[in-house]
């Protein structure tokens, strides 16, 4: 691969930094001889100053401070001191001139700023790295916070990520980490999750969604857009009074309740993520609000994740697996839902999982942090060959992001208990979500079919069966457990048909009046089918016990 000179520039500054700030074994494997010297990597120093990071990814564009906010909540990924530095791009980042706001909004709505809005205060309230947020009043008297993405920041997003692409596609080709990491797929899971957010039409169905579905929840807020007013690249929405939790101190705290609200915040997130499979992936304390009524505001849907329900099943058993401290099955369910490579060592990698689940539980219960537990088990399964789905280190990141907005509200507050006292309600939310109208239609018409069709199949597997013209071409090792097992199957479909037939007779028998009755129906009819029904459970349990017994001895 050859890079153009810009590219070249890009990639000798993303190794630059990894030189700077301690991964220079990173930084030599990623210098190939074709493409520049090792030594060319040697621009600062090798103990780059951790306050010093976010201003270089600042510098670098909007993209590396998107980058630098995602990695400010991965403590698998970086030292405690490079979180702590990467956290003031949640809150912080420089915003852009009014005038460009102006002209924005004038372009997105067809309308200037005063014919919109009776008020529209000039200094944002809030500066991000892809847009900002400005208090304003509708021309009815509604108070509303109307986001605007920064100018020209599509075209900035697509050229960062065209040379992030070649750079991960080469350092996958010519490295160990990345053939072990992918980064072109991380690359492009990133490049998704910017795309989405720069489409505020999406974060407003998101606002509608999400609100709609945590109704439930009396103390979670989520602020509805007003549609007349929002486009790609301008979102209104209402704006609710409040503070960042992160601004309360300890005489607030005693104002709010906040055990009551960290349990209901964190019960509104796993039914978010195990049963409507849309859920708020960045509940960073900036983005998490306390509002004047002392409820808890959920801001910016910009990044949301997705869950279908193989993955939520998964994802559940995992959850519960680790809140238990069974690390076995964690690793089990782990290596069930993720993609294997030929180096990937199952009996270490469970031993690692273990070991890292009960070193977990030895700290206490209390003091387990489920979300810093899945973001290693993903790193585990990384470093073994294991590719996890994209989904439970986004879960991981959330419920981490999660915990520590948790203990803000309630110091005490304990994620693992927690998990463990709401399974059971998601169990049963997830059966309620599953049984819609739809589903249950399904299921009736596949009923009907497989009653209506059942006699005649019947029939032909018995005319095959007594014409001798049933063929069962399989090769086993074993010929006697073949004919054992066919013997089993005919055995079944013999006393299936029997009951069968006993059961139609007596519902034939029901229309003869006999001198003796029994519950109101003609007594030998009813024995008849008292009798069936008898031999079908007796059948079934035979069915079950023997099959169960052939497991067993199955072997591994």
């Amino acid at each position: 691969m050859t890079f153009s000179a810009a590219h070249l520039k890009r990639y000798r500054q993303i190794a630059g930094l990894l030189w700077k700030y301690g991964r220079s074994d990173i930084a030599q494997q990623m210098a190939v001889p074709d493409e520049f010297d090792p030594q060319e990597l040697k621009t600062g120093p090798s103990d780059g100053a951790p306050e010093q990071l976010a201003d270089d990814l600042e510098a670098m564009g909007p993209t590396y401070v998107k980058m630098g906010q995602v990695l400010a909540g991965r403590p698998d990924l970086l030292p405690r001191p490079y979180l702590t530095a990467l956290a003031r791009l949640q809150d912080s980042v420089k915003p852009f001139a009014y005038e460009e706001v102006e002209q924005i909004i004038l372009t997105e709505l067809g309308v200037r700023v005063s014919k919109a809005f009776s008020r529209f205060d000039t200094e944002p309230v809030a500066a991000a790295s892809l847009g900002q947020v400005h208090l304003a009043a509708l021309r009815d008297g509604r108070l509303v916070a109307v986001k605007v993405q920064r100018p020209d920041i599509r075209r900035q997003i697509a050229d960062d990520f065209e040379v992030l692409a070649e750079i991960a596609a080469f350092v996958d080709e010519h490295t160990e980490i990345g053939r072990r990491c992918r980064f072109s797929a991380i690359v492009a899971d990133f490049r998704t999750t910017i795309q989405q957010e720069l489409n505020y039409e999406r974060e407003a169905q998101n606002l509608i969604a999400v609100g709609k579905n945590l109704n439930e929840f009396k103390l979670i807020v989520v602020p509805q857009p007003v549609l007349d007013f929002s486009t790609r690249s301008v979102l209104t929405m209402e704006y609710i009074k409040g503070r960042k939790i992160t601004t309360i101190g300890s005489f607030g705290k005693q104002d709010i309740k906040g055990a009551l609200l960290s349990e209901e915040l964190f019960k509104a997130y796993l039914k978010q993520v195990l049963v409507d499979g849309l859920f708020h992936a960045d509940p960073h304390p900036g983005n998490v609000f306390i509002t004047d009524e002392g409820k808890i505001a959920l801001l910016d849907l910009g990044m949301v994740g997705y869950t279908g329900p193989a993955m939520q099943e998964h994802l559940l058993k995992v959850l519960i697996a680790v809140s238990d401290g069974k690390g076995d099955e964690a690793a089990e369910e782990v290596e069930r839902m993720s993609e294997k490579t030929d180096a990937f060592d199952s009996h270490m990698f469970r031993q690692q999982i273990g070991q890292l689940v009960a070193s977990s539980h030895d700290q206490g219960l209390k003091d387990l942090n489920v979300g810093r537990s899945l973001l290693d088990v993903s790193r585990h399964a990384r470093e073994s060959g294991l590719y996890v789905p994209s989904e439970m280190v986004l879960l991981g990141k959330t419920l981490l992001q999660l915990d520590e907005v948790g203990r803000i509200l309630d110091p005490a507050f304990d994620t693992s208990a927690s998990i463990r006292r709401n399974a059971a309600r998601i169990i049963a939310s997830r059966m309620i979500h599953e049984t819609t109208q739809g589903g249950l239609a399904n299921t009736l018409l596949e009923l009907k079919d497989f009653s209506l069709h059942l006699p005649a199949r019947l029939n032909r597997i018995m005319d095959t069966i007594s014409s001798a013209e049933l063929e069962v071409k399989v090769r086993v090792p074993d010929a006697k457990m073949l004919v054992d097992g066919i013997e089993k199957v005919a055995n079944r479909v013999t006393k299936g048909i029997l009951l069968a037939s006993v059961i139609i007779g007596a519902a034939l028998m029901m229309r003869i009046t006999t001198h003796w009755s029994l519950f109101g129906y003609p007594g030998f009819a009813m024995l008849c089918f008292l009798a069936a029904v008898v031999g079908t459970v007796v059948l079934l349990y035979n069915i079950y016990a023997e099959d169960r017994a052939s497991r067993k001895h199955r072997p591994r």
